[in-house]
């Protein structure tokens, strides 16, 4: 099998809750299941690959959404090919909203979206901080969310369901439009949420020609992710099993 390509989309920028750390947590479980895996940071079209395996796309500050917004416009394009082919795409916060049709902010003022995926972001209310639980396809999610607007326009497509928290408002937490996952989930979300990296290496893993197995190793540090998330579960007071 050739060597996975891990992209990581505009690492220095949208880094402002380790969310770009998702791509590590990819190429290491790669590492540890015997894989070669590269992370390819890529700031300008010039530097795409030719091939990409999976993509991690993380969150940034509101002062930078229009510039971060004109850098990822040019690589939209490309973006939208491999999504289209099943390449695995994790985009976080800003980085979501950015790919969607439009970020509304608490001025009235509009940042247009680059309509990757559908819905937009609005402003909420007061500002959503805390610890965030999602039950969702991929087992539950557990993280933090730190950001101001909801999400809508995803109903039929989102990611999960919130148990405690806010996430897209209205009970519901993400995106999922075929390989893409959209979400508010930092931690960063891959390190405390095994059983999505393992999804999304799977995905990346056959693509390449080879079949994704979690290693020994890879399993001792998921015992500690469990760990972490038993102990956010029982702060909460909710239910083990639900």
């Amino acid at each position: 099998m050739r060597a996975l390509t891990i992209l990581s989309v505009l690492p220095e920028l949208l880094d402002t809750n380790g969310d770009a750390a998702n791509a590590r947590v990819l190429a290491q479980r790669a590492r540890w299941a015997g894989f070669d895996a590269t992370i390819v940071p890529v700031r300008s079209l010039e530097e795409l690959p030719s091939k990409v395996d999976a993509i991690v796309i993380g969150s940034g500050n509101d002062s930078d959404l229009l510039a971060t917004r004109d850098l990822l416009a040019p690589l939209v394009n490309a973006l939208r090919a491999w999504t289209t082919a099943g390449v695995p795409v994790l985009a976080v916060g800003t980085g979501w909203e950015l790919l969607s049709w439009g970020v509304e902010l608490a001025d009235g003022s509009v940042v247009e979206g680059l309509g990757l995926v559908a819905g937009r972001a609005v402003p909420l209310a007061e500002r959503a901080t805390g610890d965030l639980v999602v039950e969702s396809a991929f087992g539950r999610l557990v993280g933090f969310e730190n950001h101001a607007r909801s999400y809508v326009g995803a109903e039929a497509s989102v990611l999960g369901r919130v148990l405690s928290g806010v996430g897209n408002g209205a009970k519901t937490e993400g995106l999922r439009m075929g390989s893409f996952l959209g979400t508010h989930l930092h931690g960063p979300v891959l390190a405390r949420n095994p059983g999505l990296a393992d999804h999304i290496l799977s995905a990346a893993v056959t693509r390449a020609g080879g079949v994704y197995v979690r290693s020994e190793r890879a399993a001792a540090a998921d015992a500690i992710a469990e760990a972490a998330t038993a102990v956010v579960v029982s702060t909460l007071s909710l239910d083990a099993d639900s």
